[in-house]
């Protein structure tokens, strides 16, 4: 590893830059639905895939990338991802039909996976104590912030410039980005694990994930009884059962289980997943607002100011509460805070002017929880990791953001789409948005029972004394 303290302003910039790329304008998707629908003349649901499909394919390789980064560079894969963004956004631009749009989409999500996991491990190989904990949150600028610039962004370059020049602007990010990267140093695991790479484990998750994704995302158009879809729903247990079978056996795991001993990082990966699963039930709302309240995208992005405002200031507030108080409190009051916020956009009975204030208030709260929850989550998921493994685990970690916001766009976008079909719009929203309730109740049980009161916390002085005494007695 390279030595610590590294780091300067221009890479961090060019870090959150890269991250730019998938969570601000590879997710603008979810506020530009009605325009490519309209444009590409593609039905609902072949969008609503295309939606999730970049989240889906970033969480599917996001582990791999994680542990090749770990080997080959994690400079090197940031630049690969970045490359494989510029490549996606082509492929969007000048698709003409769902074709184009879709591979573009998947190749996003692949360089979604290399860029998330290789940065956050630029970062630690670079940083130490509290410097490390400032640029995570500067890293999760990009990431939370960047998904909460995603609605108001994508929505004003759709609305006054038509929504491929998102994709435009996207490739010149990234070109930025990689001007900024060009003299950062290499960083790498000190020791190259000669293990090979599980092949077998690595297409079962992915047959496994992609028929759940499947039927979530389309069991409505197969038919819940339909053969197709009875046998999308056999052939993903089946796969799941094999899945841990084959892996439980293996020294070179996929998904390294060992990394899961660990109860911090058990419960920061899965509290991640689900807490991206309550933000993704803002596309729902985003989808209603601009049906049934007759908004444009810029109009429906305006109501996202207050978000991005209180995610962008709750993260650094986020960094402060973790080492006064460590991460447990922040990262329960967060999860319920942002709940509320976004339960709040389900009031779908309420008249325009009202409902529309509300909205705005509710995004504004969400986005406190979002933010104060970035900071405390990351932190605790690398901390207590060794140097090399911080790619594999944060490639996991990453996997959790991925899946989750892909699932909780699908499982909402889905009762919406059901409810639609067979009744009122206004019921369909409110219903599709409250899904977020039982993301909401998982990820608040599955904090208190995995992270200590004390966890992340700053250390008194004369702790910190004990610890560096102990460390010479044992040298």
């Amino acid at each position: 590893m390279e030595g610590k303290n590294q780091g300067t302003n221009k890479f961090i910039v060019g870090i959150v830059l890269a991250v730019l790329t998938f969570w601000l304008f590879a997710q603008s998707m979810i506020n530009i639905i009605p325009a490519i629908q309209k444009d590409l003349g593609v039905s609902l649901g072949t969008l609503n895939i295309a939606t999730s499909l970049t989240s889906l394919f970033s969480g599917l390789f996001i582990v791999a990338a994680g542990g090749i980064s770990d080997r080959a560079g994690r400079k090197k894969l940031t630049y690969i991802g970045l490359i494989l963004s510029i490549i996606g956004c082509l492929l969007i631009i000048f698709s003409q039909s769902a074709t184009l749009l879709i591979i573009g989409r998947m190749v996003q999500g692949i360089s979604a996976a290399c860029i998330m996991p290789a940065t956050i491990a630029l970062v630690k190989g670079a940083f130490d104590g509290k410097d490390r904990q400032r640029a995570l949150s500067y890293w999760s600028f990009g990431s939370w912030g960047g998904g909460g610039l995603t609605t108001l962004v994508g929505g004003a370059i759709a609305t006054y410039m038509g929504w491929r020049w998102i994709f435009v602007v996207s490739i010149g990010i990234a070109l930025l980005s990689m001007l900024l990267l060009k003299n950062i140093q290499e960083s790498k695991a000190d020791e190259q694990s000669k293990v090979k790479f599980d092949f077998t484990g690595f297409f079962l998750f992915i047959i496994m994930m992609l028929m759940i994704n499947m039927i979530v995302t389309r069991g409505q158009d197969f038919g819940w009884t339909s053969p197709l879809t009875l046998g999308l729903i056999g052939g993903a247990l089946a796969t799941i059962v094999i899945f841990f079978a084959v892996e439980r056996k293996k020294k070179n795991q996929f998904i390294e289980f060992s990394l899961f001993k660990t109860k911090a990082y058990t419960g920061a990966v899965v509290s991640n997943f689900l807490q991206n699963g309550i933000a993704a039930t803002v596309v729902v709302a985003n989808t209603y607002i601009q049906l049934a309240r007759g908004f444009t995208p810029f109009q429906t992005g305006l109501l996202t100011i207050g978000n991005v405002i209180a995610v962008l200031v709750m993260i650094r507030v986020g960094e402060k509460m973790l080492q006064k108080m460590g991460a447990r409190k922040p990262m329960l009051l967060a999860i319920f805070i942002a709940t509320v916020g976004m339960s709040m956009t389900a009031m779908t009975f309420l008249p325009d002017l009202i409902y529309i204030i509300v909205v705005f208030a509710g995004f504004l709260i969400s986005g406190i929880g979002l933010g104060m929850y970035a900071t405390p989550s990351i932190d605790v998921a690398v901390v207590n990791i060794a140097d090399d493994k911080v790619g594999v685990a944060s490639g996991i970690y990453k996997m959790a953001s991925s899946l989750g916001y892909s699932f909780g766009i699908a499982i909402s976008t889905a009762v919406y789409g059901v409810l639609v079909a067979i009744g009122s719009i206004h019921v369909a929203a409110t219903i599709g948005i409250l899904v977020n309730l039982v993301f909401a109740i998982l990820a608040l049980i599955v904090v208190a029972k995995t992270i200590q009161p004390d966890e992340g916390k700053e250390k008194p002085l004369q702790a910190i004394q004990v610890d560096k005494n102990l460390v010479i007695q044992q040298d």
